[in-house]
């Protein structure tokens, strides 16, 4: 992708053993994200990460104080940024990525100035302990695999309120079943939520790209009882 210099990143445990992303932030020194922990899971920091971290730093959205929950959180890169910009931030991902995110946590601490903390979250099941309602869900590049589609709207079905604002970042993809599960993910989500594309000129104008997509949506108000 445009914004990995080191040429497309396999999930490759092997190739990332100590493998290090800095990411640059407007307002201070940069995060520092491990993308393999010691005994674990690799996983890279992807583009769509990045896009997204990024656009929370323009301002766009209020984030100070604000309850906020990263899906599918990977590195923690879109979480920790929030939390670096006052946000009260848990981040989920599967266990076997929980070292790694609180690997990222303990690293970056020291920039947080809201608070961050790892849970499991697996989507398509209870979602009691996340109540209530966050003021933001956070996901980059969740949209992959067609049999997590349906638990992964159940899920974002569980932990919105009405006044809950998703931020959902994707890369384009064009090739194989990708852009079949891109349109049926977003065919299923219109019929609960409403979507509003995030326009280019308002992404960060260094992390930016025409393929990777912001999207902001929010629960159709006619789901709720008045």
């Amino acid at each position: 992708g445009l914004l990995t210099p080191e040429g497309s990143p396999a999930r490759s445990a092997a190739a990332m053993a100590g493998f290090v992303r800095e990411l640059e932030r407007r307002g201070g020194p940069a995060l520092r994200l491990e993308q393999r922990a010691a005994g674990g899971v690799g996983c890279v920091v992807w583009d769509a990460a990045l896009v997204l971290a990024k656009f929370l730093e323009t301002g766009a959205c209020p984030l100070a104080r604000r309850h906020v929950l990263e899906l599918g959180a990977g590195t923690g890169a879109v979480g920790i940024m929030a939390a670096t910009l006052g946000a009260d931030v848990t981040v989920t991902d599967l266990e076997e990525l929980q070292e790694l995110l609180l690997l990222n946590i303990e690293n970056n601490k020291h920039l947080v100035t809201g608070s961050v903390r790892a849970k499991v979250l697996k989507w398509g099941e209870d979602v009691t302990e996340f109540q209530p309602p966050p003021d933001y869900i956070l996901m980059a590049d969740c949209i992959y695999y067609e049999e997590s589609l349906e638990p992964l709207l159940k899920t974002l079905k569980d932990l919105t309120g009405p006044d809950t604002c998703v931020l959902c970042c994707y890369e384009q993809r064009t090739m194989g079943k990708n852009p079949e599960i891109e349109r049926k993910y977003f065919e299923l989500l219109q019929m609960d939520f409403e979507l509003e594309k995030i326009p280019l000129d308002k992404h960060d104008e260094e992390y930016r790209s025409e393929d990777i997509h912001i999207v902001n949506i929010h629960r159709k108000q006619m789901n709720f009882p008045s």
